[in-house]
């Protein structure tokens, strides 16, 4: 039975008329101005309402109130993964939206949780380093309505609650741990409008950095149905930390990459199984960190550019050559590639051989290339939901 990828709603409480008075040792100021729903979105008390706002000493017009309201209604999401920390705040505008500010980095949450099954305090530091900077900038938007998600690592960790909760204590902002179910659902609704046209079903997948998701989709209606779909407990993350070599010889960069693709290939065999033969035109759309860098790799870039990235399709067998190439260099030999450096050096290879693992399961000719996915698909689900909501007091 298919799963139609819409908008879930996603409530807020209302707002409060007034701010409690400040305690001693309490949560920073954009806690204290977070009110959760059910589902995890969080609805910002704003300092004035739309009823509240003048022009000129005077109450201006109702609805031109409300579109200028409107115009300045931000919405923000933020994706805390095993590897990567992101925050997108964007205003709606007709069907899509316009993107006012963004933030990225690296934090490697998941780093050594493969050995542990705990996450390290160095590892919650530079989350919540990160997640600080994540609480300055919703201050500083007019942010109404706003998620926060967190993946893998806190799913898994034995201390994920405990960092939850130190995260809400110090920078304010609520995690809400969603399950590999909710994070694919997300992912589709991110990225689907990249893929191409074509007969039968599509695989779109996001290899993340301690999971990867896989999703075959219908999309004979304009809402993609969801028709399968599978969450394996290999990222680039999870995948490098479980193959550890201890040389770089040809030999044993060829044999530690064939480990890789032969456990990932282990945990796709009962969704592979599940795929139809006769699949039309096997479009893949993919949205990771791993599709964007092999990708900027394919197109020779100097430096990382979403403008050439973004909506990108290109040929299975080249990224297939540029995997094996990468596959069979060591950590200085990949560094060399400017969108890959240092700081991907060590995580790629994981990342190549899941995507090798992919095209074996649904041989595809193209790959679809999206810089985009939970976060989109957080935002569109919180300007959906307050549509609706701001269509019924109407």
């Amino acid at each position: 039975m298919g799963e139609n990828v819409a908008p879930s709603p996603q409530k807020g409480r209302g707002r409060k008329r007034k701010k409690p008075p400040r305690r001693k040792n309490a949560a920073p100021k954009a806690a204290m101005v977070q009110q959760t729903s059910v589902e995890g979105a969080v609805r910002l008390d704003t300092t004035k309402t739309m009823s509240q706002v003048s022009y000129g000493g005077q109450q201006g017009d109702k609805s031109a109130l409300r579109r200028n309201w409107l115009e300045r209604t931000a919405y923000a999401a933020l994706d805390l993964g095993t590897n990567n920390c992101r925050l997108l705040i964007a205003r709606a505008g007709g069907d899509d939206f316009t993107v006012v500010d963004a933030f990225s980095r690296v934090v490697r949450l998941g780093e050594g949780m493969t050995a542990t099954g705990r996450m390290s305090e160095e590892a919650m530091d530079r989350a919540v380093e990160a997640l600080s900077v994540c609480a300055e900038k919703l201050k500083k938007r007019n942010v109404v309505l706003a998620r926060s998600v967190a993946t893998e690592a806190c799913r898994q960790a034995v201390n994920g609650v405990q960092f939850i909760e130190r995260v809400k204590r110090e920078t304010g902002i609520h995690l809400d741990i969603i399950s590999p179910k909710e994070e694919a659902r997300l992912a589709v609704m991110g990225c689907y409008a990249l893929l191409e046209q074509g007969e039968g079903p599509a695989l779109i997948f996001d290899i993340g950095g301690g999971s990867t998701e896989l999703v075959l989709v219908s999309t004979q209606n304009v809402v993609p149905e969801i028709l399968d779909w599978v969450s394996v407990p290999w990222g680039v993350v999870s995948l490098t930390e479980s193959e550890r070599t201890d040389g770089d010889s040809p030999e044993q960069l060829k044999a530690s990459y064939q480990s890789m693709r032969d456990k990932v290939m282990a945990s796709f065999a009962d969704f592979a199984a599940r795929l139809p033969e006769d699949a039309g035109d096997r479009r893949l759309l993919g949205t990771s960190g791993t599709v964007t860098t092999l990708a900027s790799v394919y197109l020779k870039l100097s430096s990382y550019d979403r403008r050439a990235v973004d909506g990108l399709h290109l040929p299975t067998s080249a990224m297939r050559d540029i995997s094996r190439e990468l596959a069979h260099r060591n950590i200085a030999g990949r560094a060399e590639f400017p969108t890959i450096g240092q700081e991907r050096a060590d995580l790629v290879v994981a990342g190549c051989a899941i995507l090798e693992s992919i095209f074996d399961i649904w041989p595809g000719e193209r790959l679809g290339v999206a810089d985009r996915g939970i976060r989109e698909g957080i935002l569109r689900a919180l300007m959906a939901s307050d549509a609706k909501r701001r269509n019924r007091r109407n």
